[in-house]
């Protein structure tokens, strides 16, 4: 990773423009071509260097619910249960812990009926006691903003 690339993951995590061609904003301000740009971005993708882009929205801005949920399965029945639990549109990310409960997830819906839907499904899908699923909805939100520093 260059110097270019630096400004380039800078750019896209701090100022990413509200406009018709943000991309051209961006290629722009970095006096590069948008077409350098893009082949920048995609071969920091292909690398895994960005693994993700996206705008992220305050859902519970946006009047709809989350929770910080967990599983608690066997180790043979993971890969089965996260096949299970990303099936489902409302979760955003689920990943593996080293503990009792070994797969953590967090959910988006509409309301909180719904999340315990999506959440009961899982349930009786896996065969899981009620006991072996944890909702954790927010109580207080601490939002930590995640931004990576590329300078070095």
């Amino acid at each position: 990773m260059d110097e270019i690339d630096s400004r380039i993951l800078r750019e896209l995590q701090h100022d990413f423009p509200l406009s018709e061609r943000p991309y051209e904003v961006v290629a722009e301000r970095l006096q590069i071509s948008t077409k350098q740009l893009w082949a920048r971005v995609q071969r920091m993708l292909d690398e895994g260097v960005i693994r993700r882009m996206g705008a992220s929205f305050d859902s519970n801005k946006l009047g709809f619910s989350s929770t910080l949920a967990a599983v608690s399965v066997e180790p043979e029945l993971v890969e089965r249960a996260a096949k299970v639990i990303g099936q489902f549109h409302e979760v955003t990310h689920n990943y593996l812990r080293n503990d009792a409960f070994n797969i953590w997830f967090t959910l988006i819906a509409v309301d909180e009926k719904r999340i315990e839907s999506v959440l009961e499904e899982i349930r009786t899908t896996l065969s899981l006691e009620k006991a072996a699923v944890l909702n954790l909805p927010v109580k207080r939100l601490f939002k930590l903003d995640a931004r990576f520093d590329v300078s070095k």
